[in-house]
């Protein structure tokens, strides 16, 4: 699909690259903007603060075109392939695998509490890195219904990555709900701005045909911003699905690919595994804060949810998957895609063999 991009729409998208360029002007940008800043921003606000986004869907076009096959695979015009790497850092024998955060309320001091335990960001952040940070903004809910990561943690891992060092962080998700109102309501575009973040609303254009190599996943879009990261931090929350049972870390990559994603349903175990595998992250941060503990994904009433005020920083996803799925009280071994996951040794289900570090 090729649409247009008129005056107004490349004039949003310069006007944010340029800032984001020049020294100073960024700051004084956000500076000005923050006057005007209010709870729930409005669409234009939105489309003038949030980066690259090339007023979301609607002016992508003029940028780049994808064409749609008929198995839900994008390909680019050109017949250009790109490739991903291993995000993870070298093992450190004198620290856990996993840290646990629960002693406390606080959003923010628990995240920062479970990344020190594991030898604090600057382990995982490099100075000058771009990192990508994965939350789950799938659906247009509120923090209290436990359908998207809360937002608190997500800005504590933003302020985290900068301390660290990093040039330039950027959150970012493909939501199933309209992904405006998903990032709006969630919380999360207006923490994410206002601890530094770029906040990144995907349109088609900003996805780039990559191959996967698995069992289901050949060939598939792949959001632009992983590709070009250095580390990429994967922050979903731990809640109920009703077609998985569970999801948490390995079934949150499915908002980084687009295509057709309903397809890969068919077969969604084997899927998430496939995109396991293909996605090493450099750090995971599991939000169980406020779980949602049936009726998911989407949720919807509030007594679906669950207060834990727990947070898990984990290097081994199928580890910290195993342990989440059990704090919301599901059986991890009736999750089919964390039994191939081991199978494939991306992680362990036996949490006897982690070392893990509660704080």
């Amino acid at each position: 699909m090729s649409v247009s991009c008129g005056w107004w729409t490349r004039r949003v998208w310069c006007v944010s690259t340029i800032a984001r360029g020049i020294p100073g002007l960024r700051e004084r940008t956000k500076n000005r903007n923050d006057k005007a800043m209010k709870e729930s921003p409005s669409r234009r606000e939105a489309l003038k603060r949030i980066g690259a986004t090339a007023a979301v869907a609607v002016g992508a076009g003029a940028l780049a075109t994808l064409r749609w096959d008929r198995h839900g695979q994008a390909r680019e015009a050109s017949s250009q392939r790109h490739a991903i790497k291993d995000f993870r850092v070298p093992p450190r024998t004198d620290l856990p695998t996993m840290a646990v955060a629960k002693r406390g309320t606080d959003p923010n001091s628990l995240t920062r509490a479970a990344i020190d335990a594991l030898g604090g960001m600057s382990r995982f952040v490099a100075k000058g890195d771009v990192v990508t940070i994965k939350p789950n903004v799938g659906w247009d809910r509120s923090p209290m219904h436990a359908a998207n990561t809360n937002p608190e943690v997500v800005a504590s891992v933003v302020r985290a990555c900068y301390e660290a060092g990093a040039k330039h962080v950027i959150v970012t998700d493909y939501s199933c709900n309209e992904v405006q109102r998903s990032f709006q309501r969630s919380g999360i575009w207006k923490a994410a701005y206002e601890a530094g973040a770029e906040v990144l609303l995907p349109a088609e254009h900003q996805f780039r045909t990559v191959a996967v190599g698995g069992t289901v996943l050949g060939e598939w879009p792949v959001l632009r911003p992983i590709i070009d990261a250095d580390k990429v931090i994967n922050v979903p929350i731990a809640k109920h699905h009703s077609l998985a049972r569970f999801t948490g870390c390995m079934k949150n990559w499915y908002g980084l690919i687009g295509g057709r994603r309903n397809r890969l349903h068919q077969d969604i175990n084997t899927s998430i595994a496939d995109l396991a595998a293909f996605i090493r992250p450099t750090l995971t941060i599991i939000d169980a804060v406020r779980v949602l503990v049936r009726n998911g994904p989407q949720g919807g009433n509030i007594d679906d949810t669950r207060e834990m005020n727990t947070v898990i920083a984990t290097l081994d996803e199928i580890a910290g998957d195993t342990y989440a799925c059990e704090l919301i009280g599901e059986n991890p071994e009736r999750v089919g895609y964390l039994r191939l996951g081991q199978q494939r040794g991306i992680g362990t289900m036996n949490l006897k063999q982690v070392q893990i570090r509660e704080v």
